[in-house]
């Protein structure tokens, strides 16, 4: 976060307490999460949860409804109560990607919604095949260049982080490669060190483990400042001006959500996001908290869309 983020979020974290205490949920809360169990964001609403509901009162429970690329968990969110009880999980895809690359969604992504709490960004790294040539981003890049579509890069599906962020790259570069689309992305980490494909970019916490196993090798990291998890690796942006990518996760609830209910959330979660405890397994997973206030969020949200609205609409990236 930059000083004005942090400032904000320290407004909110002392306004917490009271809000907690002008609005009480009467029911237990949940967390919908668009994923299966197991995964980063899973992992994290679970991280979240005990210590929310201690603080507001109520106990938290996650509810795991993955499917239609977090449709199915968005329709049900927005077309239930807007009691506050309910809270949506969101990776960029529920309102940032899926509008841009999807003819018809069965939700309005802006309208249905409210904004609650950016939680948190999470790196990704640029890691190649063990043998292959380019040692370094510039390297890549002249290497793609002699040999256009030549190189080839996995992600974990058309449409997903790892594919947008390996086209923002390509469009950055002025280089032309080939995606490699997989079912998630441990089948295109096995192909990449069988050498059946070039590199990936995906997040740090699913790729570092396999670098310092010397089964991959790391290049660069997406982010434009280093990344706390690998402090010695470059960043993409210093060869490539502009680039800073990563895993973005928040909370919305169902648009009409009663604002002192939005308000004691935002205050509640805050509080957790600040605690050491948390920010310690938070970067376990290769995360970073964020936190703020729902305006914060609007605003993070609005910039994600135009960022990768240019993009998508370059690369001409549809989801049927």
């Amino acid at each position: 976060m930059d000083r004005r983020t942090l400032l904000a979020a320290a407004g909110i974290l002392a306004a917490g307490p009271a809000a907690a205490q002008a609005w009480r949920p009467p029911r237990p809360m949940r967390i919908v999460v668009p994923l299966a169990p197991g995964g980063t964001a899973d992992t994290i609403a679970r991280i979240i949860a005990d210590p929310t509901a201690a603080i507001l009162g109520q106990p938290m429970l996650i509810e795991n409804r993955p499917g239609g690329n977090g449709s199915i968990a968005a329709i049900g969110v927005a077309r239930g109560p807007a009691d506050g009880l309910s809270l949506l999980y969101c990776s960029p895809s529920i309102q940032i990607l899926n509008p841009l690359m999807m003819r018809n969604i069965p939700y309005d992504a802006a309208a249905d919604f409210t904004p609650v709490i950016a939680l948190m960004r999470a790196p990704k790294i640029l890691v190649v095949r063990p043998d292959f040539p380019a040692r370094s981003v510039e390297e890549l890049i002249a290497l793609a260049k002699s040999r256009p579509g030549g190189i080839s890069y996995a992600s974990a599906g058309i449409g997903s982080s790892a594919h947008l962020a390996g086209a923002l790259f390509a469009q950055l570069a002025g280089i032309e490669m080939l995606h490699v689309p997989y079912r998630g992305t441990a089948p295109g980490v096995q192909d990449l060190m069988g050498g059946r494909v070039d590199m990936i970019l995906d997040t740090a916490a699913a790729l570092l483990p396999l670098v310092r196993e010397g089964r991959l090798r790391a290049l660069a990291v997406s982010t434009a400042e280093p990344a706390r998890g690998a402090p010695d690796l470059p960043t993409i942006a210093a060869t490539l001006p502009g680039f800073n990518d990563a895993s973005f996760n928040y909370l919305i609830a169902a648009a009409r959500t009663p604002p002192e209910a939005i308000s004691a959330i935002n205050g509640a979660i805050n509080e957790v996001l600040a605690s050491p405890t948390t920010r310690e397994r938070f970067e376990a997973l290769g995360a970073e908290p964020i936190g703020g206030s729902p305006e914060q969020l609007a605003t993070m949200v609005q910039e994600e869309i135009a960022r990768w609205r240019a993009v998508i609409t370059a690369q001409r990236i549809t989801i049927e």
